[in-house]
C-alpha cells in the first residue's frame, strides 16, 4: 500500500470529533443522495470528505490551519486546477452548527444542479425483481 493511502487510513481511524459528527450525515448517500467519501486520496492530497460525482471537497479544519494558511490556498488551488470546488468549515461550526454547515454543503450540491447517481441494487433486491 502506498504512503498517501496509508496515510488516508491513518486518518480515517483517528478522526476529530468535527469529522465524527459531519461524516455521521454525509455517509450513506443521507445528504441529497450523494455519496461522499472520507479521507479521499486525490490528486496527491487527502481531502477530508470527496463527493467525486459532485466535484465537491469539504474540509473540517481546526486551528492548527491558522497557521497553515498559505499550504491550504495553494492545496485549494492545485484541486481547483483538477475541477474540484474545495469548501472549509472550521470545527467550531460543524459541532455548534451542525444543521447550518449541512444546508451549506446542500446548497453548494443544488448550485451545480447535479441529480446523484443512483446506487447499484443490492443483492437482495436483484432477487426480488
Amino acid at each position: 500500500m502506498d504512503l498517501i493511502r496509508r496515510r488516508a487510513r491513518d486518518l480515517r481511524n483517528n478522526a476529530t470529533d468535527a469529522e465524527r459528527r459531519l461524516w455521521r450525515v454525509l455517509r450513506g448517500r443521507q445528504l441529497g443522495g450523494f455519496r461522499f467519501r472520507r479521507q479521499f486520496p486525490i490528486a496527491g492530497f487527502i481531502a477530508d470528505f470527496a463527493c467525486p460525482e459532485a466535484r465537491l471537497i469539504i474540509e473540517v479544519d481546526g486551528e492548527q490551519h491558522f497557521e497553515n494558511a498559505n499550504y491550504d490556498a495553494s492545496r485549494s488551488d492545485a484541486l481547483a486546477a483538477r475541477g474540484y470546488r474545495v469548501v472549509r468549515y472550521w470545527n467550531n461550526d460543524v459541532m455548534s452548527k451542525t444543521e447550518g454547515v449541512l444546508a451549506d454543503i446542500q446548497s453548494k450540491l443544488s448550485e451545480q444542479n447535479l441529480t446523484p447517481s443512483q446506487p447499484p441494487p443490492s443483492a437482495a433486491r436483484k432477487g426480488e425483481e
